[in-house]
């Protein structure tokens, strides 16, 4: 099912008894936090909220506020269109082993997969709903398509729009020591000078001022990639950030895609429709026609960096201020009845837990592609992402649990991975404590334990260097004789 608009979302939310409306004004200075974070500790993830008035500085934002809106397993099934994520996993690992038909059947089979996969590819459209107000910040220009009439909160027609800036966005501080407002769920576009290649990522936005942010990429993302081939060059690089839309682009945003691939394939393949692209105003980057807000600019090379941050963190942490680009606002456009995407982040469980979980049950198949052994992988809420991963594996030859932790340390993003645990096929890995009982009662620490170096995550405030750190993998499978487990093993108990 393809939203048509992040209110469309939120409307099936609300229909789906999976949405709380909070009418009274709430401050987005630390109070929509509190109210948020008490919602996605609570069981299952609490419901998502409408914060209907959000007041900055104690003035009314002209747009609502949605949060905590993929912090269920429901909810985020919900905005990739599914009945759960595991039936859009099984969707995806069938096309990944899909074979040359031997049957008029099979031959069937694979061409209506074929059809599906006629969505991926995004189309190029004149005209999109995120241009209905457009504010040129440069200029001060504001064109707005058919005016409608005095705002009505609960008829989103005749919401009045108004020329937006970053300072009647209804953007949060989180939390007491931040450095000051932060978007938290940008949706960035860059793309690559050489080969034109593009790429979403998700880099937190922290507002500096009415047209200058930080554009947090870290070293080493894709966009920071782009971004260090336009400083060698020193030529002014082309920012795209959008919010809103059909919510699988948050989703494809935080995707752990290789690098090159366009996250808009992602999300055309899963909302079964192509996205639709509308050129931006000021720059030739390209945008989703039905997304809720576009904020257009650039960042200049010439210029120098600026401190980002700081910024309370996944660890229950702030993150210190680091020097990062800066980024300057030419344009901004909405659609009329816009409504402002947003998260928190902080101690687990939040709202991202159940984003990096999906994204592991997805490409779980790709995994096993590679490493045919894994039969489940899962990211524990208490290792914020990638910091601690439990893998399961059909062990066959000795130290193949070895095999496995240097594998997935070689793969994208899990070269962020602290601690690795390797489970033999019968531990549920999603059972935190059954692991926690197979590590205790099948290692011996020194035999058993591997140190390595590699790279660590930016936002790891516990590494000796920023960017690097040790990681430690723990062989937690049953050992054998090759292994040199030289006792006679006692027999499992069963029950």
């Amino acid at each position: 099912m393809a939203f048509d608009s992040f209110r469309d979302f939120v409307n099936q939310l609300d229909r789906a008894g999976e949405l709380k409306r909070i009418t009274q004004p709430v401050a987005t200075e630390l109070e929509i936090t509190e109210l948020a974070d008490r919602e996605m500790k609570s069981p299952g993830g609490g419901k998502a909220l409408l914060i209907e008035q959000p007041t900055l500085n104690g003035a009314g934002s002209p747009f609502p506020l949605a949060i905590n809106t993929m912090g269920s397993w429901k909810r985020m099934a919900m905005s990739l269109g599914a009945n759960s994520v595991d039936e859009v996993a099984a969707e995806l690992g069938s096309l990944m082993k899909a074979k040359p038909p031997m049957s008029f059947r099979e031959g069937l089979k694979l061409l209506g997969t074929a059809l599906e996969l006629r969505h991926m590819k995004p189309k190029l459209v004149k005209h999109g709903p995120c241009k209905e107000v457009v504010h040129k910040v440069a200029s001060s220009e504001v064109r707005v398509d058919s005016w409608p009439k005095a705002p009505d909160w609960k008829n989103p027609s005749t919401i009045n729009p108004q020329p937006s800036t970053l300072l009647n966005l209804p953007i949060q501080k989180c939390w007491p020591l931040d450095g000051g407002r932060f978007i938290t769920l940008p949706c960035v576009v860059t793309q690559d000078p050489d080969t034109g290649e593009r790429n979403v990522g998700m880099y937190r936005i922290q507002i500096y001022d009415d047209r200058t942010t930080g554009l947090h990429w870290q070293l080493q993302k894709v966009g920071a990639r782009h971004g260090r081939r336009y400083y060698e060059t020193g030529t002014r690089m082309p920012v795209a950030i959008f919010l809103g839309g059909d919510p699988v682009f948050t989703f494809a945003a935080t995707a752990p895609l290789p690098d090159g691939l366009d996250e808009f394939l992602l999300a055309g393949y899963l909302r079964k429709k192509s996205v639709e692209l509308v050129k931006c105003e000021t720059n030739d980057l390209e945008v989703p026609a039905n997304a809720d807000f576009i904020i257009e600019g650039y960042v200049d090379p010439r210029e120098p960096l600026r401190d980002e941050g700081p910024f309370g963190d996944h660890t229950g942490y702030y993150t210190l201020p680091e020097p990062y680009p800066v980024f300057h606002v030419t344009a901004i456009t909405h659609r009329k009845d816009a409504v402002y995407p947003a998260t928190i982040v902080g101690i687990p469980p939040m709202e991202d837990f159940y984003l990096g979980g999906a994204s592991v049950k997805l490409f779980l198949p790709i995994f096993k592609m590679n490493f045919p052994e894994i039969v489940d992988i899962a990211l524990p809420a208490e290792g914020v992402f990638h910091n601690l991963v439990f893998v399961s594996i059909r062990k066959t030859y000795p130290m193949q649990a070895y095999k496995i932790m240097h594998g997935l340390w070689g793969m994208g993003q899990m070269m962020f991975t602290k601690y690795i645990v390797v489970v033999d096929d019968d531990v549920d890995v999603h059972n935190t404590s059954e692991v926690i009982f197979r590590l205790c009662a099948n290692t011996d620490p020194q035999r058993d334990s591997i140190f390595t170096k590699g790279p660590s995550d930016v936002l790891d405030h516990a590494t000796s260097e920023i960017a690097s750190g040790s990681k430690l993998g723990i062989d937690a499978t049953k050992k054998t004789l090759d292994e040199g487990f030289k006792r006679t093993s006692s027999k499992w108990m069963k029950r």
